[in-house]
């Protein structure tokens, strides 16, 4: 049961909401509750109730969560953005949510814009952009459109789980290779792979770059962290892929972990260079919003003694008091001792395992026919 007020509608005041005692995790997931969205002033979730009422020592009745799939009516497909920490402008996402699921991810919040929960929602409730490709093709043949590198994705990642079948996110490859716009892709799925050959077309115009994301090397952290992405090793692999189709590739550590993961950045930054990566970057993790309750509750549930470690030392990087802190500039990478701890941890890897600078893509091989140009007139 939900209700809104007009007052809510114009400016709205975030609910406090203590996380639930220490549940069974459900599988395949990361999130094993749905926090009140902060837009709605009354939140009932019955679901959730039923999910933590079961034996935990019972394996035939330990909660799963169905993934649905909604149909997205948007009629624009490129995103702006003017965040100095980001380091792009325009973004194309085919999916909104994500089953891969990580539970630290930055766009949980975004389901809130539809009435969802960041938590359970977010992972489970994914809308479909089905028209992306026909919507890009419109966008870049205006004459409006400045040829410019368009990132995927800005938010939730272009080759989760369900690409497979749909097949949106090579949709969109397929015009931006027609267009030969340059576009750098950001995922933790080795799925990207599979589209090697329209990447390959955009990569002899110097116009593609691909980013695996790796933020631990180890299994158990990953299964429980990010459950539904590839492996640390399917990753690896994937990296070693695509250079040797001469499609240029690095690694984002991202995000890091203190407390957790951070230890581990020399032997990723070591292990991609060695499979092939030619460039790195990395972010602190950030948690915005329900994020940070729903992170609390999943240090309880899987890493329960490591817990206040962790969100020390993410408070002492967010200026001492809070876990998360958005100010453009110190967002992404932090402050303090231990952020700069970080920083130099990481140039120092970049360094000894020859990690480059990012490469500059090009709009220098952008094309748009008469043909596509009369349409607009």
């Amino acid at each position: 049961m939900r209700e809104r007020s007009e007052k809510a509608k114009k400016k709205f005041v975030p609910i406090v909401e203590e996380a639930p005692p220490p549940s069974p995790a459900i599988h395949g997931r990361s999130a094993s509750w749905n926090p009140a969205n902060r837009f709605e002033k009354l939140h009932v979730d019955l679901g959730d109730a039923d999910v933590v009422q079961i034996d935990p020592l019972d394996e035939e009745q330990r909660p799963r969560r169905q993934t649905q799939f909604f149909r997205d009516g948007t009629k624009t497909i490129i995103a702006r953005n003017n965040s100095p920490d980001v380091g792009f402008e325009t973004s194309l996402n085919p999916y909104r949510g994500c089953e891969h699921g990580c539970i630290y991810c930055f766009a949980r919040p975004t389901h809130e814009y539809l009435g969802l929960s960041a938590g359970l929602d977010f992972e489970s409730k994914i809308m479909v952009k089905t028209d992306a490709p026909r919507l890009l093709e419109a966008e870049l043949s205006s004459p409006k459109w400045e040829p410019q590198v368009l990132v995927m994705s800005g938010v939730t990642d272009p080759y989760q789980p369900v690409e497979r079948r749909l097949r949106i996110t090579r949709g969109c490859l397929e015009v931006l290779a027609k267009f030969r716009n340059p576009v750098a892709i950001i995922t933790k799925n080795r799925l990207v792979t599979r589209d090697i050959d329209l990447l390959g077309e955009l990569a002899a115009h110097h116009a593609a770059a691909v980013n695996i994301s790796v933020t631990s090397l180890d299994p158990n952290i990953q299964r429980v962290l990010e459950p539904r992405t590839s492996s640390p090793a399917a990753r690896l692999e994937a990296v070693t892929t695509l250079r040797a189709a001469g499609i240029p590739v690095g690694v984002m550590v991202a995000p890091i972990i203190p407390g957790l993961t951070d230890h581990e950045v020399p032997k990723i930054v070591e292990a991609c260079a060695r499979a092939g990566a030619q460039f790195a970057g990395y972010t602190i993790v950030r948690l915005p919003w329900a994020i940070a309750p729903l992170f609390e509750h999943w240090l309880d549930e899987h890493f329960p003694d490591k817990k206040q470690k962790v969100l020390e030392r993410i408070r002492h990087i967010r200026g001492g008091t809070k876990l998360n802190d958005a100010r453009w500039g110190t967002r992404i990478r932090g402050e303090g001792i231990f952020a700069e701890q970080i920083r130099a941890m990481f140039a120092v890897s970049c360094r000894r395992s020859g990690i480059g600078a990012r490469p500059s893509l090009s709009t220098a091989a952008f094309r748009r026919s008469r043909e596509q140009l009369d349409l607009f007139r």
